[in-house]
């Protein structure tokens, strides 16, 4: 899709990612979908099945993309205090990226995310 210059892609992945909240490991996954897109550094969404669902608890956050749609976000609390609105998914994502459905995404810009893909920080 490409809206006035916006471009927006999704691509599978079978990179290993790793995700840590505060040195916690909250997900380990080799099939992450890459979503790339215009003015944004690219996001790995990883299933639900290997994210560590016991450590986040449901915010009452929101937000809405007009190219993805309507995202509710997650805190994760690792036992150090709680990492607030790092993770988020699209429960009805808008069709161009209908892939991305009930997949998890991580805020790695917040203080005490990384993200690892193949050894290597993302």
């Amino acid at each position: 899709m490409n809206t006035r210059g916006h471009a927006i892609e999704v691509t599978p992945g079978s990179d290993q990612v790793v995700v840590r909240v505060k040195g916690t490991v909250v997900a380990t996954s080799s099939r992450p979908l890459v979503l790339t897109e215009t003015g944004l550094p690219d996001r790995y969404y990883l299933p639900a099945d290997d994210v560590q669902m016991d450590l986040l608890t449901p915010s009452a956050t929101t937000s809405h993309c007009p190219f993805k749609g309507d995202a509710v976000y997650w805190s994760v609390d690792t036992g150090d205090g709680a990492a607030e609105d790092v993770v988020w998914s699209y429960p009805e994502p808008l069709p161009k990226v209908r892939e991305i459905v009930g997949m998890l995404a991580f805020w790695t810009e917040k203080p005490g995310v990384t993200l690892e893909v193949n050894g290597q920080a993302g």
